[in-house]
């Protein structure tokens, strides 16, 4: 329900007048039901008037930097790792030299998805509580804190080695960056207007891409200033590796200025200001009914009448009517709200198992163009230089041009639609390269570079975006940073299973065997994204109050 400013009849239109015409008059209204309407009627002026100005793009620039420096921070592990094995390794003998072994590999690579599922979760519900800049803010102070500590991570004298302080250090960080994927949808969602609202949001999180890319050209860089220090003696790459880490820190550095003095959006601070109009409302007449009993239970109100009769304690006599928010249980106890939660939830699970697994085959698409190195024969800075370069590829065949293809077609194909089909693809691309991987390889190494860079284009051109964007509108405000955490923290335990669990899967009954398997599984993981993306409504082109029908909060 909606109220339009009153207008002569020949400016409404015929949609306007149908829509007065089924507005309920103030007299058929209880005052809860005209709070609510006042409300929408000045979150629709405030969408009305949003406008696309320098407020709104340092603030998307803060956003997306934010998301650049996040994938920066997540992905430069991978080229760490490499040199890690240089630095730490150089005296193992045989297939183990240069080669950090594989339980410290996961344990470091995956430290970040672990902090990252905490942050998600704790900054998420904080991001309702307290403020979703507060804690925004608060966010980037510890990634930047932390980040600068994983540069300087070593080895005791006695105890722990450098590879469990890197791993603390890592949990740490992931919390920060934890903390970015709940409340950048929130702010960014919240700020934007309904006619690109999932552009904004999408583009922010396609700056992930860009991260994705900047970690292996600082590796070049780093590593080609050193190149002839590094190749007379590889413990050089000690002070290489510190040094990529902690230039993680200097895009927060950047815009923490901007981060900290960010305001909420108007729709929040309606939103705090009504919670707690409400509260105030609710404590008053809970005051004065507890006085009425008190009243009515002492001897003098006894003796001065025998039968209640001036309305204060009858319990025929209407009392005062409170519009009481429901709480997080309540609202999401119903199955209407839970399917929406869950399919969220459970998409971005199948989604992260798949999007971090297919990366297990990236080693093949690097050795099949050439930029794999020799690690026995290759001087250390060109078997460094060379992966990193493969990375860059890699990431430029499917996975940057798909995060854009998605931002500029989102708001005319639709959420919904793009998720569907993403993962529609992915079940078939999954299921030809599981099947038939090894036939591909021996007849085909370009026939599966191409299958690899549709399962890219499409995770991206997918629900790698709408898995983020989504979340961030099918909320009601008092909930989003809230719900969204937890379906972020769902995709994120998504990795941790590819990470940890399948990763260790891949090389069973020799090197790559397993991956066919694996590819079979992921299939299914798609599958079961696509069933539950049906249980998710479909937001282009609704406001934030529209898609959540902001009259099912209360009771």
């Amino acid at each position: 329900m909606s109220f339009h400013n009153s207008t002569s009849a020949a400016d409404i239109t015929e949609m306007e007048k149908a829509r007065l015409q089924k507005s309920p008059s103030i007299a058929e209204l209880d005052k809860r039901d005209v709070d609510l309407l006042e409300r929408q009627r000045q979150l629709e002026e405030l969408d009305s008037n949003t406008r696309f100005n320098w407020e709104m793009i340092k603030k998307l620039t803060v956003c997306g930097v934010a998301f650049l420096n996040d994938a920066y921070d997540m992905f430069a592990i991978n080229i760490v790792a490499m040199m890690l094995g240089f630095v730490y390794y150089h005296d193992a003998t045989g297939s183990a030299q240069n080669t950090v072994p594989k339980k410290w590999d996961t344990l470091i690579k995956i430290a970040v998805q672990i902090g990252c599922l905490l942050g998600q979760l704790v900054m998420g519900r904080l991001g309702d509580k307290i403020g979703r800049t507060t804690v925004y803010a608060a966010s980037l102070m510890i990634a930047i804190i932390t980040t600068v500590a994983s540069a300087f991570s070593n080895s005791m004298v006695k105890g722990i080695n450098v590879f469990v302080v890197l791993f603390i250090w890592r949990v740490l960080l992931g919390f920060g960056i934890g903390g970015d994927y709940p409340l950048t949808a929130t702010i960014v969602s919240e700020y934007a207007s309904v006619h690109n609202r999932g552009k904004m949001i999408s583009a922010v999180f396609s700056c992930q891409g860009f991260g994705n890319v900047l970690a292996p050209i600082v590796g070049i860089i780093v590593t080609a200033c050193f190149k002839n220090s590094i190749d007379r003696d590889p413990l050089y790459l000690d002070y290489v590796w510190r040094i990529i880490i902690g230039i993680g820190c200097i895009p927060g550095l950047a815009t923490l200025y901007w981060r900290l003095t960010m305001e909420d959006s108007k729709r929040f601070q309606f939103e705090t200001a009504k919670a707690a109009a409400a509260d105030a409302d609710e404590d008053m007449l809970r005051q004065k009914l507890l006085a009425k009993q008190q009243f009515a239970e002492s001897p003098e109100y006894e003796s001065r009448v025998e039968t209640p009769t001036n309305g204060l304690s009858d319990p025929s006599t209407p009392q005062p009517q409170i519009r009481r928010a429901k709480t997080f249980g309540q609202y999401f106890s119903e199955w209407k709200h839970l399917k929406v939660l869950l399919g969220t939830s459970i998409a971005w699970f199948a989604l992260d198992v798949a999007f971090y697994g297919i990366n297990l085959n990236s080693s093949i698409v690097i050795d099949a163009i050439g930029f794999a190195g020799d690690m026995e024969n290759d001087k250390p800075s060109r078997f460094i230089i060379r992966n990193c370069l493969g990375n860059i590829i890699i990431n430029l065949l499917g996975s940057v041009p798909g995060y854009w293809i998605a931002v500029f077609t989102i708001e005319k194909l639709g959420r919904k639609t793009i998720q569907l089909t993403g993962f529609a693809m992915l079940t078939i691309l999954y299921v030809v390269l599981g099947f038939a991987y090894h036939q591909i390889l021996d007849k085909s190494v370009p026939g599966f570079i191409v299958l690899f860079t549709l399962a890219q284009l499409f995770q991206n051109f997918g629900p790698n975006v709408t898995t983020f964007v989504i979340p961030g509108e099918v909320f009601p405000t008092r909930f989003r940073s809230t719900a969204h955490g937890i379906a972020a923290a769902s995709g994120k335990l998504g990795a941790i299973v590819a990470q940890g669990g399948f990763m260790q899967l891949k090389d069973q009954g020799g090197k790559n065997e397993f991956i066919n398997r694996l590819l079979q599984i992921f299939a299914l993981f798609m599958l079961i994204g696509f069933a539950v993306t049906f249980w998710i409504p479909e937001t282009k082109g609704k406001t934030l109050e529209e898609i959540c029908d902001e009259s099912e909060e209360y009771y």
